[in-house]
């Protein structure tokens, strides 16, 4: 989908020679969003040109711009780029403008803040045509200068969001929000990015390692922003988009993992309530009432579970995650008939608890009753019909998520 508010050019200029139309290939685009960013535009926008046509690299820079007001599009035209007009504001709508309209086959991406060095990019270049689909800065491998990165997003931000990628996707990358990187244009096409915000960074990485791309990292350095104004990043704003994004697109661990433990931990506890009192250090859980606590962690548990599977069955479907190995292997020996059995079985088995506790209770002449002893049938029983009707309704929706799969 093309951001920009021109009509798409050419990935190749034609010029006309003898007559004829020829075309002047390019190796590299170098795509820099910008937004009132007339103090720095133009130094980067030289930067990269000097980087390229010092190591004979027949490129291009491309700033998308994203409706600056202050001279930042005239910076950028004299100092030798071509400016593509944005109309669809956000860091992630200005990128994606802007590699919509780039020629070259490969893509170095950068802040137009004079933040990066882009008289690098040479650098990205030459790993991309060794074969890499996508390359990384790392600025932790390189340098940080003094007052580059807020003290926050250095020790705490950057390097959490970045643990959080590695853990959730298996990624071996140090740097999860690097703004410089490259890739190639067709490997970049193959990702369907869809982030129009700063969480375009997350998605961009995220993509390409589920896709399975080569990717590599390089050191890169961070210097201060040049600019004099407030910087566009939104430290708390940004940070949990960042973070939701990485959340949304791992039902595993968003879903599964948590509904999973809470399972786990709930059955756990209601066995040891069932044998005995259950000690922590000096705190004693017995009795119903812990019992109704960890009947709730199951029930949350299962529901939280179902969840994930549908999540991934649905994103799966869509295209926007690939195919999961043991979800598939689940939904294969899964079906409807087989859902409504075994909701069906534990539905029925917590009618009969619940008929042994009306019957317990008629013994008493319906009258008071020791919750110490009913509950303990009860609470079982509750649960085990609360979670049969959950699996024949799950069992339902399921099936219907899978019809457009089948």
């Amino acid at each position: 989908m093309s951001f920009a508010t021109e009509a798409s050019k050419s990935r190749l200029d034609s010029i006309e020679s003898d007559g004829e139309e020829t075309e002047t290939a390019v190796e590299l685009s170098v795509v820099l969003p910008c937004l009132n960013e007339a103090e720095t535009v133009g130094r980067c926008v030289e930067k990269a040109r000097g980087s390229m046509e010092k190591h004979d690299i027949a490129g291009e820079v491309i700033v998308a711009d994203n409706g600056s007001d202050d001279g930042s599009v005239e910076a950028a035209e004299s100092a030798g780029a071509r400016v593509v007009h944005i109309a669809q504001r956000g860091y992630g709508a200005a990128i994606q403008g802007g590699v919509d309209e780039a020629r070259g086959d490969f893509v170095v991406m950068a802040d137009a803040d004079d933040s990066y060095a882009l008289d690098e990019v040479h650098d990205f270049f030459e790993k991309l045509e060794e074969g890499c689909d996508f390359v990384m800065g790392n600025r932790f491998q390189g340098e940080i200068e003094s007052e580059a990165m807020p003290i926050l997003h250095r020790y705490v931000g950057n390097p959490v969001l970045s643990l959080i990628g590695r853990l959730f996707y298996g990624s071996d990358i140090g740097d999860f929000h690097c703004g410089m990187r490259g890739f190639r244009r067709d490997a970049y096409e193959s990702l369907d990015v869809r982030s129009t915000g700063m969480e375009f960074a997350s998605e961009l990485v995220v993509k390409a390692e589920l896709a399975g791309l080569r990717i590599e990292e390089i050191p890169t350095t961070l210097s201060p922003d040049g600019r004099s104004g407030d910087p566009h990043l939104n430290t708390w704003k940004d940070g949990w988009r960042h973070l939701r994004f990485l959340l949304l697109y791992s039902p595993t661990w968003l879903f599964l993992v948590p509904g999973v433990t809470m399972m786990g931990v709930g059955l756990l506890f209601m066995g040891w309530l069932y044998l005995g009192e259950f000690t922590v250090g000096a705190v004693s859980f017995t009795g119903v009432h812990s019992m109704m606590y960890a009947a709730l962690a199951i029930m949350i548990g299962f529901q939280t579970v179902w969840f994930g599977l549908f999540t991934k069955n649905f994103a799966v479907n869509e295209g926007l995650l690939p195919e999961d190995k043991v979800v598939e292997r689940l939904l294969e020996h899964f079906s409807l008939e087989g859902g409504l059995a075994i909701g069906g079985l534990l539905a029925s088995l917590g009618l009969v608890g619940g008929f042994y506790a009306i019957a317990l209770w008629r013994d008493h002449a319906f009258g008071s009753l020791d919750p110490a002893n009913t509950f303990e049938v009860v609470i079982p029983s509750f649960l085990a019909m609360a979670i049969g009707v959950q699996i024949v309704f799950s069992s339902f929706f399921l099936s219907v998520l899978q019809l457009k799969h089948r």
